[in-house]
């Protein structure tokens, strides 16, 4: 039985996935069964840049290791994952672009989260600089966060590090995640609420499609700066429905949190003003049912 789980992150490149990802199992800073080290290679992602950071992380000898990474069958993203093969558990966490690399990362015996509404960001000289990629990211963030798909990565990654912890082999996640996926796991108790989160995650990815065509298939430069223009729009349009689901579940006072206990544990709650608890056990349930 391990008392800490050594997790090591490896973030290529970025997606919208990536920034917040090691603080989605630590939120409150307070868990005492997780030590983590996270290395980048910031936004370039070539071989060089994910061999390094390959050879990084394994010099730490984690438990665990988790690589976040646009599009995981590019030269960078698979130099890196053959790096990483060998022996420690490793779960990828990317966008839709990597189901063409789903063969390779199961042939490594690796697990895998691809996120279809992790969209691609308009990168066009004439449109995109640093504000403006921070304000894409953000949105992206959002209809990451208020969706589920966040929720789902806590739950996958925690169901690791609890086997892990009490030295048992994780059962890595083999996981695609659309829109039933990701609402599913927001726990939204009003149907309007599912509705316009589903509406959100779908528009999400439809930015993703226009950045692809802005940034690959356009050449005429007044067509691909509209077009990525509007994939930010679409973005930006894709996290108001995102919070307007959960402000619906706020009017109704049903959010639903899941906060990490000090020993990794995900306590529950609905109501504002209550305490979270621990999730009962299916013996107490029935229990409770029979009573």
């Amino acid at each position: 039985m391990l008392e800490q789980v050594k997790v090591g992150f490896v973030k290529l490149g970025n997606i919208g996935c990536a920034p917040l990802i090691e603080l989605l199992l630590d939120e409150r800073a307070e868990r005492e069964d997780l030590e983590v080290h996270v290395v980048g290679s910031g936004a370039k992602m070539g071989v060089g840049e994910a061999e390094k950071v390959a050879r990084e992380v394994l010099a730490w000898q984690p438990h665990v290791i988790v690589v976040t990474a646009p599009n995981a069958s590019l030269p960078g993203p698979v130099a890196c994952l053959e790096a990483l093969s060998g022996g420690v558990p490793v779960a990828v966490v990317s966008d839709a672009a990597s189901r063409k690399a789903i063969p390779r990362i199961e042939g490594y015996g690796f697990g895998y989260i691809l996120v279809e509404a992790d969209s691609m960001i308009g990168a066009r000289k004439e449109f995109l600089d640093s504000a403006e990629m921070s304000l894409f990211n953000a949105n992206l963030i959002t209809v990451l966060s208020a969706t589920g798909v966040f929720n789902i990565i806590v739950r996958e990654l925690d169901r690791v590090l609890e086997a892990v912890k009490g030295g048992q082999k994780p059962v890595l996640p083999r996981l695609v995640v659309d829109k039933w996926a990701a609402v599913s796991a927001a726990k939204f108790s009003n149907p309007y609420a599912r509705a316009k989160a589903m509406a959100s995650y779908e528009v999400a990815k439809k930015a993703g499609e226009l950045s692809f065509e802005g940034c690959f298939r356009e050449d005429e430069r007044e067509r691909y700066t509209l077009l990525v223009a509007a994939s930010h729009e679409v973005m930006h349009a894709a996290a108001r429905l995102s919070e307007e689901a959960r402000n619906l579940e706020k009017g109704m006072d049903t959010v639903h949190r899941s906060p990490h206990d000090w020993d990794g544990t995900l306590l529950e709650k609905r109501a504002l003003i209550e305490k979270p608890a621990r999730p009962r056990t299916q013996e107490e349930a029935g229990e409770r049912r029979s009573s």
